[in-house]
């Protein structure tokens, strides 16, 4: 196998993404992304036993849990709330705030979702459906 040398190209940083397959990566990103995920689910006025198909068919009891008490997220929840992170990210830049909050409850047009509301895709079509969703409103926002 060959490798490529490592050099130094001025203006150029790596994306580095946390390894998570790592429990100690998990545990230090498990609180912060809970709290933000709460609060995107609130804002959105997403209810609970939705909120909890968002995150992979997480059961109310569970997610009750994870609001008072926290928790160590599996991977796929952390990547879960990393593509929400990045739609709500992208509506508000796309959109005016109560227009972007309500945004994921409106039935859509878009091709995607087929006259649905974005939320009923992105449960149905699971983690790729949150990166579908996501890669289009950024395009939007990059302006293609």
């Amino acid at each position: 196998m060959t490798h490529l040398p490592a050099r130094a190209v001025s203006d150029y940083s790596v994306d580095v993404r946390p390894d998570l397959s790592r429990l100690d990566t998990r545990k230090r990103l498990s609180g912060p992304a809970i709290n933000e995920f709460f609060a995107i689910m609130d804002t959105w006025q997403i209810p609970t036993d939705r909120a909890g198909e968002l995150l992979g068919g997480v059961p109310r009891s569970t997610l009750y849990k994870l609001k008072s008490a926290g928790g160590t997220l599996r991977q796929d929840q952390l990547m879960r709330i990393s593509y929400i992170m990045g739609i709500f990210s992208a509506l508000h830049i796309l959109l005016p705030d109560d227009l972007a909050n309500h945004w994921v409850k409106q039935p859509n047009d878009y091709l995607l979702f087929r006259g649905r509301p974005p939320v009923d895709y992105m449960v149905s079509a699971g983690i790729p459906g949150l990166g579908q969703v996501r890669n289009v409103l950024e395009a939007e926002c990059n302006g293609r």
